[in-house]
C-alpha cells in the first residue's frame, strides 16, 4: 500500500501531474523541450548511432544486397543472350529448312515438267506409230478392195462380154434364123469395144 501510495503522489518539483489510483493515464504533454533531433546534448549520440546505421546498411548492401541483384541481373543477361543465340541459330536452321524446301520444290517442278514431256513425247511417239500402223493396214485394205474391185470388174467385163455376145446371137438369130458363128461375134464385139 505503501508503494501504491509513492506511485500515486506526485514528487514536490515535477511537472507531472498526479496519476489516479485506479491506473489511468491522465499526464499532459510537456512543450518545454526542442525536437528530440535538434537537441544538442544528444548530436553526439546520434551522429555517432548514424555512422554505425549507415555502416551497417553498408555493408549489408554491398556484401548481400548488391551482389545478389548483380548476380540477378547477370543471370538474366546470361539467359538472353542464350535465348538470342538460340532464337538466330534456329532462324538460321529455318532459312536453311526453307531453301531446301524450295530447291526440292523447284527440282520436282522440273522433274514432273520432264516426266511429263517424256510421257507426250511417248505417247505421241505410239500415237503415230499406231496412226502410221492404221494407215498402212488402211492402205492395204483399200489395195486388196481395189484388187478385187478390179477383178469383179474384169469378171463382170467379161461376163458383159459373154452377156452381150449371147444377147447379139440371140437377136441375129431371131431376125434372120440362124446363129451368126463364134469367131464372127468375137470379131463384131472386139470392134466395140
Amino acid at each position: 500500500m505503501a508503494e501504491q501510495k509513492a506511485l500515486t503522489t506526485p514528487p514536490a518539483n515535477s511537472d507531472v501531474k498526479a496519476v489516479p489510483a485506479h491506473g489511468a493515464h491522465t499526464e499532459q504533454p510537456s512543450h518545454a523541450g526542442a525536437f528530440p533531433p535538434f537537441e544538442t546534448h544528444t548530436f553526439l549520440s546520434q551522429l555517432i548511432w548514424l555512422a554505425i546505421s549507415f555502416g551497417l546498411l553498408y555493408y549489408l548492401m554491398a556484401k548481400i544486397a548488391l551482389p545478389r541483384i548483380e548476380a540477378i541481373l547477370e543471370s538474366r543477361s546470361n539467359r538472353l543472350a542464350s535465348d538470342l543465340d538460340e532464337a538466330q541459330r534456329m532462324k538460321a536452321e529455318a532459312d536453311a529448312a526453307g531453301q531446301a524446301y524450295e530447291k526440292s520444290l523447284r527440282d520436282a517442278q522440273n522433274n514432273a515438267q520432264s516426266i511429263a514431256g517424256e510421257a507426250r513425247a511417248k505417247l505421241a511417239a505410239e500415237s503415230d506409230k499406231r496412226r502410221k500402223d492404221k494407215e498402212a493396214e488402211l492402205n492395204a485394205k483399200i489395195a486388196a478392195s481395189e484388187t478385187t474391185i478390179r477383178e469383179s470388174t474384169a469378171r463382170a467385163m467379161g461376163n458383159v462380154r459373154d452377156i452381150a455376145g449371147e444377147t447379139a446371137a440371140s437377136i441375129v438369130e431371131r431376125l434372120t434364123g440362124h446363129a451368126p458363128d463364134r469367131a464372127s461375134l468375137d470379131r463384131a464385139l472386139d470392134a466395140v469395144h
